[in-house]
Protein backbone atom coordinates (compact mmCIF):
# COMPACT_ATOMS: atom_id res chain seq x y z
CA UNK A 1 0.00 0.00 0.00
CA UNK A 2 1.26 3.30 -0.90
CA UNK A 3 1.96 5.46 2.42
CA UNK A 4 -0.31 8.20 2.86
CA UNK A 5 0.76 11.59 1.15
CA UNK A 6 0.30 14.46 3.50
CA UNK A 7 1.05 18.47 3.41
CA UNK A 8 1.04 20.25 7.04
CA UNK A 9 -0.34 23.20 7.88
CA UNK A 10 1.49 25.15 10.60
CA UNK A 11 0.77 28.42 12.60
CA UNK A 12 -0.95 30.22 15.79
CA UNK A 13 -4.22 29.73 16.79
CA UNK A 14 -6.06 32.14 15.10
CA UNK A 15 -4.38 32.37 11.53
CA UNK A 16 -6.86 30.66 9.84
CA UNK A 17 -5.75 27.24 9.25
CA UNK A 18 -9.00 26.01 9.56
CA UNK A 19 -10.77 27.70 6.74
CA UNK A 20 -7.62 27.36 4.75
CA UNK A 21 -7.57 23.46 4.94
CA UNK A 22 -11.38 23.96 4.58
CA UNK A 23 -10.77 25.69 1.13
CA UNK A 24 -7.99 23.43 -0.10
CA UNK A 25 -10.62 20.18 0.80
CA UNK A 26 -13.14 22.49 -1.66
CA UNK A 27 -11.06 23.45 -4.52
CA UNK A 28 -7.98 20.40 -4.30
CA UNK A 29 -4.41 20.43 -5.49
CA UNK A 30 -3.01 20.07 -8.67
CA UNK A 31 -6.93 17.88 -9.81
CA UNK A 32 -6.46 15.58 -6.77
CA UNK A 33 -8.57 15.38 -3.77
CA UNK A 34 -7.63 16.95 -0.72
CA UNK A 35 -9.34 15.56 2.61
CA UNK A 36 -8.84 18.30 5.62
CA UNK A 37 -7.80 16.82 9.12
CA UNK A 38 -8.37 19.16 11.23
CA UNK A 39 -7.35 17.84 14.50
CA UNK A 40 -8.88 20.16 17.14
CA UNK A 41 -12.26 19.67 15.24
CA UNK A 42 -11.69 16.07 15.62
CA UNK A 43 -10.93 16.20 19.23
CA UNK A 44 -14.13 18.36 20.10
CA UNK A 45 -16.12 15.57 18.32
CA UNK A 46 -14.86 12.89 20.07
CA UNK A 47 -14.42 14.86 23.23
CA UNK A 48 -18.96 16.08 22.62
CA UNK A 49 -20.34 13.10 22.46
CA UNK A 50 -22.35 12.18 25.18
CA UNK A 51 -21.35 8.30 24.76
CA UNK A 52 -17.29 7.73 23.70
CA UNK A 53 -17.20 7.22 19.64
CA UNK A 54 -17.05 3.96 18.90
CA UNK A 55 -13.01 2.80 19.16
CA UNK A 56 -12.74 5.25 22.06
CA UNK A 57 -13.49 4.48 25.91
CA UNK A 58 -15.00 6.20 28.45
CA UNK A 59 -11.25 7.23 30.24
CA UNK A 60 -9.92 8.47 26.45
CA UNK A 61 -12.52 10.19 26.21
CA UNK A 62 -12.19 12.10 29.19
CA UNK A 63 -8.48 12.57 28.82
CA UNK A 64 -9.40 14.35 25.54
CA UNK A 65 -11.82 16.73 27.28
CA UNK A 66 -9.39 17.57 29.85
CA UNK A 67 -6.49 18.29 26.88
CA UNK A 68 -9.09 20.72 25.45
CA UNK A 69 -10.49 22.14 29.05
CA UNK A 70 -6.62 22.67 29.89
CA UNK A 71 -5.22 24.00 25.89
CA UNK A 72 -2.72 21.21 26.58
CA UNK A 73 -0.47 19.01 23.52
CA UNK A 74 -0.82 15.33 23.42
CA UNK A 75 3.05 13.84 23.99
CA UNK A 76 4.41 11.17 22.63
CA UNK A 77 3.11 8.72 25.35
CA UNK A 78 -0.45 9.57 24.52
CA UNK A 79 -0.04 9.18 20.41
CA UNK A 80 -2.20 6.07 20.26
CA UNK A 81 -5.15 8.17 21.08
CA UNK A 82 -4.00 10.72 18.11
CA UNK A 83 -3.42 7.46 15.67
CA UNK A 84 -7.19 6.29 16.65
CA UNK A 85 -8.38 9.76 15.56
CA UNK A 86 -6.38 9.95 12.76
CA UNK A 87 -7.16 6.10 11.11
CA UNK A 88 -11.09 7.15 12.13
CA UNK A 89 -10.93 9.84 9.83
CA UNK A 90 -9.36 8.18 6.75
CA UNK A 91 -11.81 5.47 7.23
CA UNK A 92 -15.06 7.73 7.71
CA UNK A 93 -13.69 10.10 4.01
CA UNK A 94 -12.58 6.73 2.51
CA UNK A 95 -9.16 8.69 2.04
CA UNK A 96 -7.96 6.89 -1.58
CA UNK A 97 -4.62 6.22 -3.50
CA UNK A 98 -3.64 9.80 -4.89
CA UNK A 99 -5.73 11.53 -2.44
CA UNK A 100 -4.09 14.21 -0.36
CA UNK A 101 -4.07 14.63 3.34
CA UNK A 102 -4.06 18.09 4.72
CA UNK A 103 -2.86 17.97 8.10
CA UNK A 104 -4.00 20.70 10.71
CA UNK A 105 -2.78 20.60 14.24
CA UNK A 106 -1.19 17.33 14.13
CA UNK A 107 1.72 16.89 14.48
CA UNK A 108 2.14 19.94 16.94
CA UNK A 109 5.75 18.86 18.26
CA UNK A 110 8.60 16.98 17.43
CA UNK A 111 8.08 13.67 18.90
CA UNK A 112 4.67 13.66 17.41
CA UNK A 113 5.92 14.27 14.16
CA UNK A 114 8.23 11.16 14.50
CA UNK A 115 5.18 9.24 15.47
CA UNK A 116 3.22 10.87 11.84
CA UNK A 117 6.50 10.29 10.17
CA UNK A 118 6.16 6.29 10.38
CA UNK A 119 2.35 6.69 9.16
CA UNK A 120 2.61 9.07 6.69
CA UNK A 121 4.85 11.27 4.70
CA UNK A 122 4.38 14.77 4.75
CA UNK A 123 5.93 16.12 1.89
CA UNK A 124 6.07 19.81 2.49
CA UNK A 125 4.66 22.71 4.70
CA UNK A 126 2.69 25.67 4.62
CA UNK A 127 3.46 28.16 7.17
CA UNK A 128 0.81 30.50 8.23
CA UNK A 129 3.14 33.30 9.80
CA UNK A 130 1.16 36.30 11.52
CA UNK A 131 2.47 38.40 14.52
CA UNK A 132 0.13 38.09 17.92
CA UNK A 133 -1.48 41.63 17.45
CA UNK A 134 -3.27 40.38 14.24
CA UNK A 135 -3.77 37.18 15.57
CA UNK A 136 -6.29 38.70 18.36
CA UNK A 137 -7.67 40.98 15.81
CA UNK A 138 -8.75 38.09 13.52
CA UNK A 139 -9.68 36.30 16.12
CA UNK A 140 -11.83 39.28 17.89
CA UNK A 141 -13.31 39.83 13.95
CA UNK A 142 -13.85 36.33 13.19
CA UNK A 143 -12.24 36.96 9.70
CA UNK A 144 -11.47 33.63 8.93
CA UNK A 145 -15.01 33.15 10.03
CA UNK A 146 -14.40 29.71 12.21
CA UNK A 147 -14.15 31.21 15.91
CA UNK A 148 -17.89 30.59 16.81
CA UNK A 149 -18.86 28.88 19.34
CA UNK A 150 -15.77 28.48 20.67
CA UNK A 151 -14.77 28.16 24.39
CA UNK A 152 -10.93 28.25 24.15
CA UNK A 153 -10.84 32.11 22.56
CA UNK A 154 -10.41 33.64 26.35
CA UNK A 155 -7.04 36.35 26.16
CA UNK A 156 -5.04 34.22 28.59
CA UNK A 157 -6.01 30.93 26.99
CA UNK A 158 -4.48 32.42 23.57
CA UNK A 159 -1.84 33.38 24.92
CA UNK A 160 -1.21 30.42 26.76
CA UNK A 161 -1.67 29.35 22.72
CA UNK A 162 1.11 31.44 21.28
CA UNK A 163 3.65 30.51 23.98
CA UNK A 164 3.28 26.63 23.20
CA UNK A 165 3.35 27.36 19.16
CA UNK A 166 6.64 29.26 19.29
CA UNK A 167 7.97 26.75 21.86
CA UNK A 168 7.04 23.18 20.80
CA UNK A 169 5.34 23.66 17.28
CA UNK A 170 7.11 26.19 15.40
CA UNK A 171 10.41 23.65 15.85
CA UNK A 172 8.56 21.80 13.34
CA UNK A 173 9.82 24.02 10.73
CA UNK A 174 13.24 23.01 11.00
CA UNK A 175 12.36 19.40 11.55
CA UNK A 176 10.89 19.55 8.10
CA UNK A 177 13.81 21.11 6.44
CA UNK A 178 16.39 19.35 7.75
CA UNK A 179 14.22 16.23 5.73
CA UNK A 180 13.89 18.04 2.41
CA UNK A 181 10.33 18.56 2.70
CA UNK A 182 9.44 22.38 0.76
CA UNK A 183 8.49 24.81 2.82
CA UNK A 184 5.90 27.51 1.72
CA UNK A 185 5.59 30.89 3.77
CA UNK A 186 2.16 32.57 3.48
CA UNK A 187 2.30 36.26 5.08
CA UNK A 188 -1.37 36.89 6.86
CA UNK A 189 -2.54 39.67 8.50
CA UNK A 190 -5.80 40.58 10.47
CA UNK A 191 -7.59 41.21 7.36
CA UNK A 192 -6.10 38.40 5.33
CA UNK A 193 -8.54 36.49 3.33
CA UNK A 194 -8.63 32.42 2.76
CA UNK A 195 -9.24 33.20 -0.72
CA UNK A 196 -6.29 35.21 -1.01
CA UNK A 197 -4.23 33.04 1.14
CA UNK A 198 -4.86 30.21 -1.32
CA UNK A 199 -4.20 32.09 -4.66
CA UNK A 200 -0.83 32.69 -2.52
CA UNK A 201 -0.44 29.13 -2.54
CA UNK A 202 -1.15 28.28 -5.97
CA UNK A 203 1.28 31.00 -7.03
CA UNK A 204 4.50 28.91 -5.69
CA UNK A 205 6.11 26.55 -7.67
CA UNK A 206 5.77 23.44 -5.92
CA UNK A 207 8.19 21.32 -6.95
CA UNK A 208 8.58 19.62 -3.60
CA UNK A 209 5.15 18.73 -3.71
CA UNK A 210 3.44 15.48 -5.25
Amino acid sequence: MSPVGAILLIGPTGVGKTPFGSCLEKNGFRGRRCLHFDFGQELRSVAGKELPPEGFNRREQAFIRDVLEKGLLLENEHFPIAEKVVDSFLRRKGFGRGDILVLNGLPRHEDQAKDIDRKMEVRGLVVLDCDAEDIFERIRHNTGGDRMGRSDDGVEMIRKKLAIFHTRTAPLISHYTKAGRGVFRLKVSSFSTTEGLYSDFLSFEHTALF
